[in-house]
């Protein structure tokens, strides 16, 4: 790998609460380390367009607390093309960048993979999603305050769910993977969690409410994973309206709100630990990575593993939850 001088940030795909926390601290660790930071707008597409700003230590001041990113995002169609990709590089030489951290998920990861082979570019990427689906990291900037957002929600929805002898159905994101779900149906002790690991849970859930709901409970939470094979929480609804007309449902679906607010204690501490590794990883002449955390250490995961992969789910917390749930 050349000697760095010059060193770009982007943020790509959806959005989710901790990606500035990373920006500032690549930002500020790259200043610190001695490279001049840049920052590429609206993800690839700032690349394409040589929409670059320079950052500085005083560009990245009061960030840390605001959800977003400062250099806003896109999913850029262009890029997918290999003419996409050449026009980036290409204008990434004249304006004298020599590496670049990505802050994104999968999407983010193959295109850096891709732009990193094609030109020879040192790429190293922060997972950004609030869906903790990425392999190679515990936990995903984002995914802890998307939690607390449903958490929340849930909350006020059971005060109603309880005054009016309601079963609410609870949508939250995650249309591959249901770790929102079982999280924050476990946090606020939902009567069932739905989630695309457990591919049965339709035919469990109307087993459930014959044999217990109908006994004893006149009201609860139903917490399910958005999903294209099953419909989300719409179809469920339609499962127990056509199986228990007697039940009065409700649907919510939460929606964009989870990727919205102001991050909590710790995603805004995991992302200023993953930004500061990308500036060093780079440093050190480690390119084509992913940084997580596993087991409190930072840890280096190939783009390839990380998007290949999948981060397996406990489904022994489904099992908790439900005993908890009687």
């Amino acid at each position: 790998m050349k000697d760095l001088k010059k060193i770009a940030v982007l943020t790509s795909g959806g959005d989710s609460p901790g990606m500035n926390a990373a920006i500032r601290a690549v930002v500020r660790t790259g200043i610190n380390e001695g490279f001049e930071m840049v920052g590429s707008m609206r993800g690839y597409q700032g690349l394409i367009d040589g929409e670059i700003v320079p950052l500085r230590s005083r560009s990245v001041s009061n960030i840390i607390q605001r959800g977003g990113t400062i250099l806003k995002s896109a999913r850029c169609k262009a890029f997918y093309e290999k003419e996409g990709r050449e026009k980036a590089a290409n204008k990434m030489k004249a304006m004298g960048i020599d590496a670049l951290v990505v802050i994104g998920g999968d999407g983010t990861f193959t295109g850096a993979k891709i732009l990193s082979r094609e030109h020879g570019i040192p790429i190293v990427g922060l997972p950004g999603t609030i869906d903790n689906d990425l392999f190679g990291t515990d936990y995903t900037i984002g995914y802890d305050t998307a939690i607390n957002t449903v958490m929340e929600a849930v909350d006020k929805l059971r005060d109603t769910a309880h005054s009016h002898d309601r079963l609410f159905i609870i949508e939250v994101m995650g249309r591959d993977a249901g770790f929102i779900a079982l999280a924050s149906g476990m946090a606020t002790g939902a009567e069932m969690i739905l989630v695309p690991e457990s591919p049965t849970y339709i035919d469990e859930m109307l087993y459930m409410l014959e044999k217990d709901w109908k006994k004893s409970k006149t009201s609860g939470i139903i917490i399910v994973s958005e999903g294209d094979d099953y419909g989300g929480a719409l179809d469920v609804e339609k499962a127990i309206n056509d199986q228990f007309p007697e039940f009065e449902t409700r649907v919510t679906i939460l929606g964009h709100i989870q990727r919205g607010g102001s991050p909590t204690a710790q995603d805004r501490l995991l992302a200023s630990r993953l930004g500061h590794a990308a500036i060093m990883t780079l440093k050190d002449g480690v390119s084509g990575v992913m940084l997580g955390i596993v087991d409190n250490e930072v840890e280096l995961t190939s783009f390839e593993k990380s998007i290949k992969s999948h981060q397996p789910m406990n489904l022994e917390l489904l099992d908790i939850a439900r005993t908890l749930a009687i």
